[in-house]
């Protein structure tokens, strides 16, 4: 990490400042007027020494670097810069395009290559990616500082108030000397990562960590996975076997839905939790344990207690210290960070997009970001996390659009999109689907003006006509149809 200071003026735009390294003085005029229009503050250096001096002395929330200059190439800029300094964000720019070139500059540190002359829309696209990414970088950097007296749990991504008050939690029982939990939440919001870290930071981490899926076994085979049995305790029990809660003794076991567990085997298990003993299948001796037990469940026990579906007893023994947690739906503003998270997992995986530092340089482009943001993630992490899988095994640039999202994200229920324009939108609609409605209409209307062409409504709107297909299939406007009905008013008319 660079230990310069950030410049003064660094704060004053918002948009971010860029410095732009080339000696062609009309390329940097070019770049200057083009990203200053933008709403971005741009210095410039004629040349590799200069550019040097200036990314000593400031910060830069994302460089420019032409590729062939006078006193020094530009990749040797790039690889001095990188040793000292990781985390700016460099694109390289040239004339002299290769794929040979190009991919030499990914695995030295860049994060993007541009060829002379480069498509402006492109251009200003990827600078915004790269900057909004860095600026969640520098967040979540600055937010790991302010937490780290508090806590530090691997894999739980999250700084929206609902998770922090989950991981306030989570850090007070794992150091307590409760050893009943139970953690209940939808399916797919983490329950078994909030298991691990408990068991992580309790004074039972040095021992072992046990999780049972508990709906997956039938009830015979269950009690012997968790009590063991002995050498001919039942046909086909050819040895005797510890079972769950002998390997776990001093340690933790979780049980992940709790609530499919049979009535029999609850009253087993209770007994364990309050006599802390138990007699494996078979034996007539019993097995003494100092076992911290962990449940989770997405039904609700409560429920299942006044239908005579769960003991009570049980019930009540488990539910000492609840843990809730929250939907991801509930705390959208995760989504960008737990994105982020699970691009780099994925691109190492599958070693596509990969920055020298093991970062992603694979991410969402602001229109699918958006319909992530609004989506209402029936799945919860889970989903998002498949959706992330999915985007990089598909993904054929640094920039994932619209296009690599599945079909239920796409077209969900929370979009509220309607053939019918004359139907306004609900009064509770979010910000997010009154923006897409009016961009609905608006696409409508210059499709009707350019008598249905799309060709032609992408050049009115001076996008690529890939751009407008892709908002046309996410906006769920049906063309022919529109099209079709407005030919059949006119011959009415």
């Amino acid at each position: 990490m660079s230990d310069r200071q950030p410049h003064a003026e660094q704060t004053s735009h918002a948009r971010g400042r860029i410095l732009i390294v080339d000696d062609e003085a009309d390329i940097r005029e070019s770049l200057e007027t083009l990203l200053t229009l933008e709403g971005y503050s741009i210095e410039e250096a004629p040349n590799a020494t200069e550019g040097l001096r200036k990314m000593e002395q400031a910060n830069y929330d994302l460089v420019l670097l032409d590729l062939m200059m006078p006193d020094r190439s530009g990749m040797e800029v790039l690889k001095e810069v990188r040793e000292r300094d990781t985390e700016t964000p460099i694109c390289m720019i040239t004339a002299y395009g290769s794929v040979e070139v190009a991919v030499e500059a990914l695995k030295n540190g860049a994060q993007d290559y541009f060829s002379k002359p480069w498509d402006n829309e492109k251009l200003l696209l990827e600078i915004e990616r790269l900057i909004a990414r860095r600026r969640l970088e520098r967040e979540n950097t600055q937010l790991k500082r302010a937490l780290k007296q508090r806590y530090s749990f691997p894999n739980i991504i999250g700084k929206s108030e609902k998770m922090l008050k989950v991981l306030d939690l989570v850090a007070q029982v794992a150091s307590s000397r409760s050893t009943t939990v139970l953690i209940t939440g939808e399916t797919g919001t983490g329950k078994e990562l909030i298991a691990k870290a408990i068991h992580a930071h309790s004074a039972r981490a040095d021992h072992t960590f046990v999780a049972v899926n508990s709906g997956s076994l039938p009830p015979d085979l269950l009690e012997s996975t968790l009590f063991g049995h002995v050498k001919g305790a039942f046909t086909g029990a050819m040895a005797t076997r510890k079972g769950y809660f002998e390997i776990a003794n001093r340690g933790t076991i979780f049980f992940d839905e709790i609530g499919t567990i049979g009535i029999e085997t609850q009253a087993k298990l209770l007994r364990v939790m309050q006599e802390k003993e138990f007699m494996p299948l078979g034996s007539g001796e019993t097995v003494r344990v100092d076992v911290r037990i962990l449940a989770a469940t997405n039904a609700d026990l409560k429920k299942m207690v006044e239908e005579d579906k769960f003991r009570a007893d049980l019930y009540y023994r488990l539910n000492v210290i609840n843990i809730q947690l929250p939907a991801l739906r509930e705390r959208r503003e995760d989504i960008p960070a737990l994105t982020e998270h699970f691009f780099d997992k994925y691109c190492q995986e599958n070693e596509k997009f990969v920055a020298p530092d093991g970062k992603s340089l694979l991410g969402f482009d602001n229109e699918a970001m958006r319909i992530l943001m609004d989506y209402t993630w029936p799945g919860n992490v889970r989903e998002l996390e498949n959706v992330v899988e999915r985007a990089v095994v598909l993904a054929t640039s640094p920039l994932a659009s619209a296009d690599v999202l599945p079909e239920s994200v796409l077209h969900s229920q929370g979009m509220r999109l309607r053939q019918d324009d004359s139907t306004p939108l609900p009064a509770d609609a979010s910000l997010f689907e009154i923006v897409a409605d009016y961009e609905r209409r608006k696409i409508v209307e210059t499709l009707e003006s350019c008598k249905w062409s799309q060709t032609e409504a992408a050049e009115v709107f001076r996008i690529p006509l890939s751009t407008l297909n892709q908002k046309i299939k996410r906006l769920n406007i049906d063309v022919k149809r529109l099209a079709e009905r407005a030919r059949a008013e006119k011959a009415a008319g």
